[in-house]
């Protein structure tokens, strides 16, 4: 079996782009077993995620439908 790692980016219709490099490599209709690996967010990057969905909750909690008013100003 041969491997090839390469960084690939998923697009905004949910498919992986293969670099051309590799799919010239690559036989047509030949089948591959394919090993997804993704990086996971640093603890520090975690923690300001859950800053940030904290803000807005509390930002939210303070919102009344009576502030509604204000929208179509």
């Amino acid at each position: 079996m041969k491997a090839y790692e390469f960084p690939a980016n998923v697009t905004s219709e949910g498919k992986i782009e293969l670099p051309d490099v590799i799919l010239q490599q690559l036989v047509n209709k030949q089948q591959v077993k394919v090993i997804i690996l993704v990086n996971e967010p640093t603890e520090e990057e975690q923690e300001e995620a859950a800053w940030h969905r904290l803000a807005s909750e509390q930002l939210l909690k303070g919102y009344s439908e009576d502030d509604a008013i204000y929208d179509t100003i």
